[in-house]
């Protein structure tokens, strides 16, 4: 045996195999369905009080329902955190709602208000789900501080408003670069890398396809508000409102093809470039298949009068959630060992405990 092959087997043997987990979920849309309407009728009974006892037995049905290698997740939410946040966003809006109705000076103060406080309360509401969120007993934490999310809650968003929009795409690259970052499981942080040039891309793509969606439309009905003549004594054509009906038919039914091709590019783009350690996710999403199921679900609530809704939701969050993978860099038992025995050692977590979620 020669010296290179020597080195090439001491380098396989060192490196660490690589093995793909697929993310898998079982929850049904019969059994969700038993949650969802006992929710609804003690949510109402209970003028919406139940409302945070409903999330909680919700995101309990919806982590355990997840797996990957195995595993699955837990979520350990307090539903007395969750109706604070409930209560804080009512008092909130109705403050608001009063503003508006009362003057603009005070509309105006309201707002600056909000933007005072907003960036807190979702900064505290990040680390609450987290928090509360586990896989194989290990929990998840978010380190951002409330500078940061000041910065990526407040003045993105802002600046957003004075560019037109123009900066919308750089700022939600901001958004999902401080939630994923930030993010940890154990003692083991994600990484982002998407570029804001991408986002600005997929944006982009859309706004195009929505220009082009609409002038296509307008021509197929034939052009159908020059046949509409203004004025009280004029008469008006009813084929015109035909038309016009068409064409808002065909508009929102082309949104509805380009919406699920956003919510796909998006998806695949975020967590294609999301990493835990050197761990790599993927995500694989379909816009044919998104864009079947998002229709589909939405004729299933139309024609059931909302009663298929749990239906839709377990179809919707199976198949995001199913294409995607974690690629990990030597065996994800190991990994999650090593995180087990970090938590151990040094108690993260145990600062983080919060008691308050904005709900969002």
């Amino acid at each position: 045996m020669t010296a290179s092959e020597e080195q090439q087997i001491l380098a396989d043997v060192s490196q660490p195999e690589s093995k793909t987990y697929q993310v898998s979920f079982t929850g049904s849309g019969s059994e969700y369905f038993r949650i969802w309407i006992v929710n609804l009728l003690l949510s109402i009974v209970t003028l919406g009080i139940y409302s945070a006892w409903a999330k909680v037995r919700r995101n309990q049905y919806f982590y355990s329902c997840t797996h990957i290698a195995e595993g699955s997740f837990d979520y350990h939410g307090n539903a007395i955190a969750i109706l604070k946040g409930r209560i804080a966003a009512i008092v909130i809006l109705t403050l608001y709602n009063i503003a508006v109705r009362t003057s603009g000076t005070y509309t105006l103060i309201m707002l600056v208000i909000l933007g005072a406080i907003l960036p807190w309360l979702i900064w505290r509401s990040l680390q609450f789900r987290l928090y509360n969120s586990s896989y194989r007993a290990i929990r998840f934490g978010f380190r951002g501080s409330a500078g940061q999310a000041y910065m990526n809650f407040l003045l993105w968003p802002v600046l957003t408003l004075f560019t037109i929009y123009l900066l919308f795409p750089f700022a939600h690259q901001r958004i999902k670069k401080f939630q994923h970052s930030e993010s940890r499981f154990g003692t083991t942080y994600f990484s982002f890398y998407a570029k804001v040039s991408s986002f600005y891309g997929i944006y982009l793509i859309g706004f195009i396809s929505a220009i082009v969606a609409g002038i296509v439309a307008y021509k197929l009905m034939g052009s159908p508000f020059a046949g509409i003549q203004h004025g009280p004594h004029t008469e008006r054509d009813p084929a015109s409102f035909i038309g016009i009906f068409m064409f808002m038919l065909a508009f929102y039914g082309i949104f509805f093809l380009i919406f699920p091709l956003i919510l796909t590019m998006m998806q695949n783009l975020i967590w294609n470039n999301t990493k835990l350690g050197d761990h790599q996710f993927h995500s694989d999403l379909r816009w044919g298949k998104m864009t079947f199921i998002i229709i589909t679900n939405i004729l299933g609530v139309i024609c059931t009068l909302g009663l298929f809704t749990p239906f839709a939701h377990i179809r919707y969050l199976k198949y995001k959630l199913e294409a995607i993978s974690l690629t990990t860099h030597g065996s994800l038992d190991n990994f999650v060992s090593a995180v087990q025995d970090d938590v151990s050692a040094t108690g993260v977590g145990m600062t983080d405990m919060l008691d308050f979620d904005l709900s969002l």
